[in-house]
């Protein structure tokens, strides 16, 4: 069981981590986050899992669109075109987190765990994964008007999904 989290996390998605960081270990592939809305719940969970360390990288917390540009080296105006929660953005989070780490593998997640403008739907999230060799698929959910924590649990899921499928 992962320490820190286990009071919140479900049992399954812990049962995830621990899997998929035995996987990137036994593979000798590491890992990278960068993370919006989660504000680093997906990075917690993974540094969590004692004896995986080495297959855990680094992980970028860009919740402003200026981070997202500074650390990640997304244009502005593709934040301003596509907007911070979108397919494009998502998918240049993690070919960023790429560009400006070590990982073999990178996770990207953007999107409204709560309530944001008039014209944002509340859980909409978009994900990217990259992976070094250059291949980046992208995933989108709609998980609804269930609270910011619900939201940010379920991003966990998914996220260790597609992490996963690219160690396939």
């Amino acid at each position: 069981m992962t320490e820190t989290l286990s009071a919140v996390m479900p049992d399954e998605v812990e049962a995830m981590a621990h899997a998929y960081l035995k996987e990137a270990c036994d593979r000798d592939l590491t890992l990278a986050t960068a993370e919006s809305c989660t504000g680093g719940l997906l990075a917690s969970l993974l540094t969590d899992v004692e004896g995986a360390s080495h297959a855990f990288e680094r992980g970028f917390i860009v919740y402003s669109e200026q981070a997202k540009c500074e650390l990640l080296g997304i244009a502005a105006e593709k934040i301003e075109r596509c907007g911070a929660v979108s397919r494009e953005v998502a998918v240049a989070m993690a070919e960023g987190a790429i560009a400006h780490s070590a990982a073999d593998i990178a996770l990207a997640i953007t999107g409204f765990a709560g309530r944001a403008g008039p014209d944002d739907e509340v859980g909409l999230v978009h994900f990217g994964c990259a992976r070094r060799d250059g291949k980046t698929s992208h995933r989108e959910a709609h998980f609804g008007d269930i609270g910011r924590g619900p939201v940010r649990i379920a991003c966990m899921r998914v996220a260790l999904e597609m992490m996963r499928e690219a160690m396939a």
